[in-house]
């Protein structure tokens, strides 16, 4: 038996703010019992380890509740075009990137956005293809929801000028003919993706290790992953040679829901390490791509009401078939048409979700109409969100919505009418770091300050309701919560060490607090230089 006493730390259990404790049994990787250093010493025992935490503030390890680890890990190496003002910038960065990494592999990763370009400069092919020529290129957009493809790399995927637009997508083509541009939209994408992301499966497994230490160092134990079959693969090899150190519940990308199937998955199945978890739908793009779903156009944009990338008899029928064989569903919803309909579809199969015993999530849950924002907890549905998108996302929210009448990150009305809520980063979208969520949960601002006074202040929520939103939210709407997402007797000993109280800090300085432990099943697998 190993048996671990942690001492002379404040440890939050976060059951009230008040909650407080001295001391930490672990025994086996298990939580034993939390209370005075007197007291936990007069139960050890003998033999038992003890580890000082010399003072730091112990939380429960954050579980990130919307992550892609395997495009975190696969951008390790990838050039960066994050914050790039304008075309020129992106260039400038990617030709400096071209010219250290020569080869003619896949050039993959960017995230660039052309919503901070100046008006009318546009990702082009051609422009790619003065850097790169016959090497082939799929760089997505800051949101995921766009790929920016040179001519090579349109060819690769078979895509040319007789290429019809997919079901739930739009290839830009060039004006007067019907060239693409090297810009794909949504569902467009997916095969210059899946081609690019193929390259490097051979190096995921030793990329995804790398992301791990990413994840650790901000505290991170545990997430829900949303990719494909390589990152499931990848998660498993590290489990089987003893080198995981995070959990994971893993989802179920859409095209791959028959093999789940077949395989017999069902939602919460696994061990401490790894378990099955939803399969991943979308129903509509995103801001950034001006594809979110609307009921009404995107401001100066007359006849944009976005993408519905998948219809609405699809999206039920898809609905169905997942939860009859056991898995839950999770559908990607930013738009408020796209969550109204969302919501429709599992209304409309209410009673055999839990009949199965299986909760379904709503993806994002960005832009709600009011009338849509108590179904939530009326049909027993996770509003999966992440609140840095909210202070990211402005102003171009205000640009892209105007002023009309619905809720926009709607934290505080979701958690008033009863919903369960699950924070998460969406990373590598956003930086991982949950501590910037917490942050913009709580004041509605960016790290800079900005909107002053916060978004719809109104819709701020407790510091107590965002760390549990972003602990035991987390692990409840995985199914997980006897498991971990708390600190008490029975559960996991998975936790995080801060350098101050959390408690104790102005808001605008919790971005800034550092994370100087974390312990994962009583193991310390990350400690601060």
């Amino acid at each position: 038996m190993v048996s671990t006493l942690f001492l002379h730390g404040a440890i939050r259990s976060l059951e009230s703010e008040t909650a407080v404790h001295e001391a930490m049994l672990v025994e086996n990787g298990r939580i034993v019992a939390l209370g005075s250093e007197g007291e936990l010493r007069g139960i050890a025992p003998a033999g038992t380890e003890t580890v000082e935490l010399d003072g730091g503030v112990v939380l429960p390890g954050f579980h990130d509740a919307h992550f892609h680890i395997g495009n975190l890990a696969r951008e390790l190496e990838a050039p960066d075009l994050r914050g790039a003002a304008s075309l020129g910038e992106t260039l400038d960065r990617l030709r400096a990137w071209a010219d250290a990494h020569p080869g003619d592999g896949w050039v993959l990763g960017g995230r660039w956005d052309r919503n901070l370009w100046p008006a009318g400069e546009m990702p082009t092919r051609q422009a790619l293809d003065a850097l790169f020529g016959s090497r082939p290129v799929s760089l997505p957009s800051v949101d995921g929801h766009a790929v920016w493809a040179n001519t090579a790399g349109l060819r690769a995927a078979g895509i040319d000028a007789g290429t019809p637009d997919p079901v739930g997508g739009r290839i830009e083509r060039e004006p007067g003919s019907q060239e693409p541009t090297g810009l794909l939209l949504e569902s467009a994408g997916d095969d210059i993706r899946d081609r690019s992301e193929a390259a490097l499966v051979g190096e995921l497994h030793r990329l995804l290790e790398r992301a791990q230490q990413t994840l650790l160092a901000c505290g991170i134990t545990q997430i829900t992953n949303f990719e494909g079959e390589d990152v499931r693969a990848g998660l498993e090899r590290l489990r089987a040679d003893g080198r995981i150190a995070i959990r994971v519940h893993v989802g179920v990308a859409m095209g791959d829901l028959d093999l789940a199937i077949a395989e017999g998955r069902r939602t919460g199945r696994g061990d401490d390490w790894l378990t099955d978890g939803p399969v991943k739908l979308f129903s509509d793009g995103a801001l950034g791509s001006h594809t979110a779903h609307l009921h009404e156009d995107f401001a100066g944009e007359p006849g944009n009401h976005g993408i519905e990338v998948i219809p609405f008899d699809e999206l039920c029928e898809l609905v169905e078939r997942a939860v009859s064989h056991g898995i839950a569903v999770a559908t990607h919803a930013i738009g408020d048409r796209a969550n109204t309909l969302v919501l429709d579809a599992y209304e409309r199969h209410r009673e055999l979700t839990a009949a199965a015993g299986l909760t379904n999530r709503v993806e994002h849950a960005q832009h709600l109409r009011w009338q849509d924002v108590p179904r939530f907890a009326e049909l027993g549905v996770v509003a999966s969100q992440q609140p840095i998108h909210c202070t990211s996302d402005f102003p171009l929210s205000v640009e892209l919505l105007g002023d009309r009448d619905i809720a926009h990150y709607p934290w505080r009305s979701l958690l008033d009418s009863g919903a369960l809520v699950a924070f998460g980063s969406d990373a590598p979208v956003e930086p991982a770091n949950p501590l910037y969520g917490v942050h913009a949960a709580v004041t509605r601002q960016n790290r800079e300050g900005l909107p002053p006074g916060g978004r719809e202040p109104e819709q701020r929520i407790a510091l107590l309701d965002a760390l549990r939103a972003f602990t035991e939210g987390g692990a409840r709407a995985a199914g997980l919560a006897d498991r971990v997402g708390r600190l008490a007797p029975g559960l996991l000993a998975d936790f995080v060490v801060l350098d101050r109280d959390i408690f104790a800090v102005e808001p605008h300085e919790i971005p800034d607090l550092t994370v100087r432990t974390t312990v994962v099943g009583g193991r310390v697998v990350y400690r601060a230089d």
